[in-house]
Parts: structure tokens; sequence; C-alpha cells
């Protein structure tokens, strides 16, 4: 077994380090939150600098699955596990065994799923250590990135709608910064609905498959964040807006896959006060989770896609309810989530109250 630390301090359930020698994992895995059951998040595989580094994006993107989950109303808590090193070089089949291992000491308190730097084909060789793997569909399932960039394609409608009075897309400009597996799909959904499309990506192939395949304007992962456009998508790494950036942003609207895009609470007040319309990540980029329960549940074609739908309506209440409070439209989704989580917590007591009556 290899050596574990479980960290303190933090409003986490259970945050749990592990270090080992023979296949060169070191991971964090963070469950924040098991109130609606079994907390569920994606593994996040990234050369980080610092661990403490990789463990606060453990914590950030964990709680943000538990805001996720309830705002979607699944029954599935909130989970995040991240592994140290560069998935290009460093990702072998021992390391996601013993990932897989890591994973199964919990006895399905957390279930892995794919993540920035794992892929569905990473989830198989994880399974050969564990069954908690999204679910018991979890190896003939179907890749949820189309699903993820569907649901930010209905938000976007939303927070364009909030803005101009109308969804319609049709000579709209979207600047999407990360053309992976989501932001790949996203643009495909918008340059199809008549927006134009501008995009950047680290990685030369996924900004030339975009570029030739789809048709976006490319632009410099430099520039990206500051052209000119009416809806700028974020579905690269998290932390990318802050008080420096927010002030030269030149959008109407934010929305994008990419988890924790505010680098503090405080830059959903600075995008309120620049009439910037955010919409909340934990609310648009909900559409992989929500396809892997239903795939899990067998859930024929209609059904799936009408749930990915429902993102959309999700993100206009959020926007109008900040709107006719006049808040920031983060601390509106964090309070609809809470809201979800007290509901739950409150008719598991009623139910304990009636058993022993």
């Amino acid at each position: 077994m290899p050596p574990m630390t479980v960290q303190d301090g933090t409003d986490h359930e259970t945050v749990i380090t592990t270090k080992d020698a023979d296949s060169g994992l070191t991971a964090i895995i963070a469950i924040h939150n098991t109130q609606l059951g079994p907390a569920v998040g994606g593994c996040r595989m990234f050369p980080y600098v610092q661990e403490a580094h990789a463990l606060r994006d453990a914590l950030r993107l964990s709680q943000g699955m538990t805001y996720k989950s309830a705002l979607a109303g699944l029954p599935f808590g909130g989970g995040k596990s991240v592994i140290l090193g560069d998935p290009r070089r460093e990702k072998t089949p021992a390391l996601l065994r013993a990932m897989g291992a890591f994973v199964d000491m919990l006895a399905g308190r957390y279930i892995i799923a794919e993540d920035s730097g794992t892929s569905p084909d990473d989830m198989q060789v994880i399974a050969e250590a564990t069954r908690h793997v999204t679910g018991s569909n979890a190896l003939r399932r179907e890749d949820p990135s189309p699903a993820t960039a569907r649901g930010v394609f209905m938000g976007i409608r939303a927070g364009i709608s909030q803005v101009f009075g109308t969804e319609c897309l049709v000579g709209r400009s979207v600047a999407i910064q990360g053309l992976g597996h989501v932001g790949y799909h996203l643009a495909k959904y918008l340059t199809n609905a008549g927006a134009q499309v501008y995009g950047s990506d680290i990685n030369v192939e996924n900004l030339a498959r975009a570029v030739n395949e789809v048709g976006i304007t490319a632009v410099s992962p430099q520039e990206i964040l500051f052209q000119p456009c009416d809806v700028l998508a974020p579905c690269a790494m998290g932390a990318v807006l802050n008080e420096s950036n927010i002030a030269k942003l030149q959008t109407r609207v934010i929305a994008g896959a990419a988890n924790n895009q505010l680098a503090t609470d405080e830059d959903d007040a600075r995008l309120r006060a620049r009439n910037i319309v955010y919409c909340p990540d934990f609310a648009i980029n909900a559409g992989g989770i929500v396809d892997i329960h239903h795939q899990n549940n067998n859930s024929c074609s209609d059904t799936r896609a009408a749930a990915i739908e429902q993102i959309g309506h999700s993100v206009a209440s959020i926007l109008e309810r900040a709107q006719s409070q006049a808040v920031g439209t983060q601390q509106i989704a964090v309070a609809m989530a809470e809201e979800q989580l007290n509901a739950c917590s409150q008719n598991a007591k009623s139910l304990q109250r009636a058993a022993f009556a």
C-alpha cells in the first residue's frame, strides 16, 4: 500500500494524498460533500509546480462538483482527484492502475471520471484496479465532451438573451480559450449556429484542427482573453479571470466550460461592476456529468438531450435572479446550490424523526 496523508483544516469531508514510488504516482483525492450521493468528479493530470497548487485545485474543483450536481438535480456529491505530472510524458499504465487502487481504498465514496489530462481510455486502465469509475457502464459509454459543449452552447444562448434580448447567434462573435475536446465541439455548435468564432490553444494541433475543420479564426493565447467579442468562452484551465485582466476584457458575456474561472470570489462583483454577464462555470458546464448519469441509467437519446437542454434554462434562472437582486451571478448560483443541499438535509432529518416517532 502506498504511503498516504490526510489533510485537515478544510470544510471538505475527506482530503487524502498518496505517493507511490513504484509507479511514480503522486495524487490527491478531495471529497467535498456527499449529502446527495457518492462524490463524483474527474481526475486531472497536470505538471503542478508545487504540491500546494495541486491541493488548492483539488479543493476548489471538488467544491464546484458539489454545486454542479446540486444545481443539475443529480444524486451525486462533489469530489475531484489530481495527479501531479505531465500527462504526455509521465502517464503510464502502472501509474493509472496505482490511481485506481487509490480510488478503490475509498470504497465507493469517490467515483472517478476523465478530466483535463486524462481520457476515457485512461479510465479503462484505472478500472482494472477499481470498479468505482463513473458507474457500471463506464467502459462502454460515450465520450461526454460533446454533451459538455452542448450544455455550454445552451448557456451561451441564455447569456446572449439576457444581454441582447434574443438567443439568436447569427452574426455574434465568440472567443474560445482552449480548443481541446470540449472547446472543439463548442466551436462546431457555434459556427453551425452562425456565430463568428475566434479561438486559441497552446497546443498547436488543437488549434490547427479547429481552424481547418471548423473554420475558426486563430488568435494568440496571449490575446484571446482580450479579443473584442460578444461572448468570451474560457475552456482551458481555471482561475483565468482576475482583478488585473477583468479591467481589460472587451466582452459582454462570459460563458465557458473551464472550471473555477474566477480567481477569487471578489471577481464576481468585479464582473458585475463592468456590466459583464457571467454564466457561472459549475452551472453551465454540467453537461458531461448529466450525460454520464443518463448513460449509466441507460436513458434514451431523447431523454439525454432534454436533460442537456435544461442547462440553458438553469443558467437563465440564475441570470434573472441575479439581475433582480442586483448581485453577482456566482453568488446566486452558490446560493441556489446550497438551497438544494439544505433541502436534502432537512428531508433526511424529517425521515429520521419519522423513523423514531
